[in-house]
């Protein structure tokens, strides 16, 4: 692995996604090369503050595509593995796609990975691996009890990257929290960036259950987790698995912490409060994970609450950023996967 002083080349897949539109530029600010691989079904556009950077190559392509791949993975030194058919209702939408791009491609490209020299690999797993769990604390040791395909193929990738350790190949598995938000490929069908919308353009904001536990992340500082991870010696990180979370709050706190953001930033609907409005559910998964041993192991803590992404996106809704807000499919995984162009498996 290069030093730290050196610049490396790093290959992102999904790297013009959610989570990659807002890591891409912070690798390029440390002086690395990037490259990037994606479908763009969201767009051309989000990576365009940095598109005539000479140290950004993007990709429009497949990951299940070999050729593409070793054309990008030539003399990288790491990959960060973000691309995937994110979020079950766009995974349940197509079944076979969803298996064949977070499951059947995946050891694919680890191999090819390790053919092409790449000395250091991240995966972007997911905490949804462990299912719902009583224990009032998830670390990494809990059992894995994923409860639909999405989280069954995250999980059943993990071992598939582990067992290829060596000397020469890094891998270290990262098990993130719901992520949380602004980034230029905004998602909106997540629950902090969800009620945040409907708060600002509804003034009310609907609650099913209220109990359940959902753990988060800042955008921000997931983001950071993968810059670090690259700074990291072998032999602290080499296959290691690592939750990444931050705040564990019942989703009833998340609208009770949006509801007062959004309040205090004159941001709903004028002339009225934004009210809660609780609904009874049958769905009452909930989960709390830790996130000591990252904290322990690597010193990594995130910096950014709640608070600081629901301020974050009203600052963005009232720029102007995040036009037609409730509608514009692009901003909803699964309404912009039913109206995409049919996705072929690579040859």
């Amino acid at each position: 692995m290069k030093n730290n002083t050196t610049p490396q080349t790093i290959l992102v897949t999904g790297g013009a996604g959610y989570v990659g539109a807002a890591l891409v530029p912070k690798l390029l600010n440390a002086g690395h090369t990037v490259r990037v691989i994606d479908w763009y079904i969201f767009g051309r556009d989000v990576l365009a503050a940095d598109a005539d950077n000479p140290n950004l190559q993007q990709f429009q392509g497949d990951i299940r595509d070999q050729s593409l791949l070793r054309e990008a993975l030539q003399d990288c030194d790491a990959v960060i593995h973000l691309a995937c058919i994110s979020n079950d209702p766009s995974f349940e939408l197509d079944p076979a796609l969803g298996r064949s791009v977070n499951f059947d491609a995946f050891q694919p490209l680890v191999d090819a990975s390790i053919e092409a020299g790449v000395q250091r690999f991240i995966y972007a797993s997911s905490s949804s691996v462990y299912g719902v769990s009583e224990q009032p604390n998830v670390d990494e040791s809990h059992e894995l009890n994923p409860l639909t395909d999405y989280s069954k193929f995250k999980a059943m990738c993990e071992p598939i990257l582990l067992e290829k350790q060596s000397p020469n190949f890094t891998p270290v598995v990262i098990r993130p929290a719901t992520v949380c938000g602004y980034s230029t490929r905004q998602r909106l069908d997540l629950t902090v960036n969800i009620l945040t919308n409907h708060a600002i353009h509804n003034g009310i904001i609907k609650v099913f259950g209220g109990t359940q536990k959902r753990p988060n992340i800042h955008i921000a500082d997931i983001t950071d987790l993968y810059v670090q991870l690259l700074d990291e010696s072998p032999q602290r990180i080499a296959g290691g698995v690592y939750n990444a979370g931050y705040q564990n709050h019942t989703v009833r706190q998340i609208a009770d912490i949006v509801r007062d953001v959004v309040t205090g930033m004159h941001a709903g609907p004028s002339g009225k409060p934004i009210e809660i409005v609780t609904t009874p559910t049958d769905d009452l998964r909930s989960y709390h994970i830790s996130s000591g041993k990252i904290r322990e192991e690597l010193g990594f803590q995130p910096k950014r609450t709640i608070e600081d992404a629901v301020r974050d996106l009203v600052t963005a809704f009232q720029a102007g950023k995040l036009p037609d807000a409730m509608d514009d499919p692009r901003y909803f995984n699964i309404k912009t996967m039913q109206q995409r162009n049919p996705i072929a498996p690579a040859a």
